[in-house]
């Protein structure tokens, strides 16, 4: 029994999703469970619509229709008979935002923006199935939230291990002995029955929830790259396949913000010791690169970018020291405001911390921060982490830079940084 887990790019337009039914029907008639994230860019425009409704703005509703008008375009051209019952049990599932949109925005912000963001992974997974039966390739559509199980922190909820395993282990392998399952990333269900989500490209960690609970032989995450690269193409001209990395070195990467595995998607597999393999559904009869317990050094150094930074710089109002009192209390405001540290440095009496631009969390946490500290602040800057770094490869990324931050150890080194 093996995980697919295919992302947006994969399924962005018609060829991509025949292309992806392609690799579904090459696996064979069952024992596969694939794991679908929302098509192309429909999760930042369903955000959109969210937070035009959470703040009263008349655009939402045109906001919807051009979401709908985007996927009802894609059905038109895969499934030409229109009364193949996808068209209905689209529109259906669209019906839940829309009776949303009717009332106020009363609700927790965090509540309603998972309600409606999580409809994409819903409408994808139903258009793949209807597609893979309409190939003659049998499957079963299943419902991620009957499976896995939440707490409500919404928009980052933590997984109820227990109960997900045993609602997975009770209901999954029936269907699985039927045919391939398609089920959805990203989302979960909560104990009052209410959608939530597991953060912002949470479909990978999805996957290994799954490959975890079912005992999966592995997993793959089918990419538009050929497998897990010493850097993001998006900043290197060139760049390096490694054909193989350690469970460690993995999850050192995705903390680090390497964005092509969900950071928390190594540890359930891990636990198991189910190998995970990145592909590319581009090519795919390429190996990729395959992630296992086996301990192995990456041959190149490998360079992790995260833009839009803010460098905050916490001290004592009355310039006493720094002591575990003080960072104890800190890290609790960072909390409480959902804040996640990108990197930390800590002097004797200053604490400074890279973190993402969020303009509403960034304000109210400074807000918190400064009843008690003096706050100074830096944005527009740049974290570059290097793994398994050298001085050539700091002087590479720090050229006609100023490096405002500098943390280094063993075989990390992470530098704030911006242009001069």
């Amino acid at each position: 029994m093996q995980v697919y887990k295919f992302g947006g790019a994969s399924i962005k337009n018609i060829e991509g999703i025949k292309n992806v039914t392609q690799i579904i029907q090459s696996f064979g008639a069952k024992n596969l469970l694939v794991v679908v994230s929302a098509m192309d860019k429909t999760t930042d425009r369903l955000q959109e619509l969210a937070f035009a409704h959470i703040n009263g703005n008349e655009t939402r509703h045109e906001i919807l229709e051009s979401i709908k008008d985007f996927h009802f375009e894609i059905i038109s051209k895969l499934f030409t008979d229109t009364k193949n019952p996808i068209y209905n049990d689209v529109a259906n599932t669209f019906v839940e935002i829309e009776w949303l949109l009717e009332e106020d925005a009363e609700d927790a912000p965090d509540y309603l923006y998972d309600q409606i963001v999580s409809i994409g992974e819903l409408v994808s997974s139903k258009i793949i199935a209807a597609f893979l039966n309409q190939q003659g390739t049998f499957c079963v559509w299943q419902d991620a939230r009957n499976y896995i199980q939440t707490d409500n922190n919404y928009r980052e909820a933590n997984v109820q291990w227990e109960k997900t395993t045993n609602e997975i282990q009770k209901h999954l392998p029936s269907y699985l002995e039927q045919g391939i399952v398609i089920t959805q990333g990203f989302i979960g269900n909560t104990s009052e029955n209410f959608t939530s989500t597991l953060g912002r490209e949470g479909s990978d960690y999805s996957a290994a929830i799954f490959s975890a609970a079912l005992d999966a032989e592995k997993m793959t995450i089918w990419k538009d790259v050929p497998g897990v690269l010493n850097a993001d193409p998006k900043w290197f001209d060139e760049t390096e396949k490694i054909p193989q990395l350690s469970y460690r070195d993995a999850i050192e990467l995705t903390y680090y913000g390497a964005t092509v595995i969900h950071p928390k998607t190594i540890k359930p597999i891990q636990n198991k010791g189910i190998p995970l393999y990145v592909r590319s559904f581009i090519h795919p009869a390429e190996l990729g690169t395959e992630i296992s317990s086996e301990a192995t050094t990456p041959p190149v150094p490998s360079f992790i970018f995260k833009v839009n930074q803010v460098l905050l710089s916490i001290s004592p109002k009355d310039f006493s020291f720094i002591i575990e009192e003080n960072l104890s209390h800190i890290f609790a405001i960072f909390h409480q405001n959902k804040v996640k540290v990108n990197t930390m440095l800590n002097s004797a009496i200053s604490f400074s911390v890279s973190i993402d631009n969020d303009e509403l969390k960034i304000e109210n946490l400074i807000k918190d921060l400064s009843a008690d500290f003096k706050v100074k602040y830096n944005k527009d800057m740049e974290l570059v982490t290097i793994r398994y770094y050298n001085q050539q490869t700091i002087d590479r990324v720090t050229e006609n830079k100023k490096v405002w931050l500098e943390v280094k150890s063993r075989n990390t080194c992470q530098m704030v940084m911006k242009n001069l």
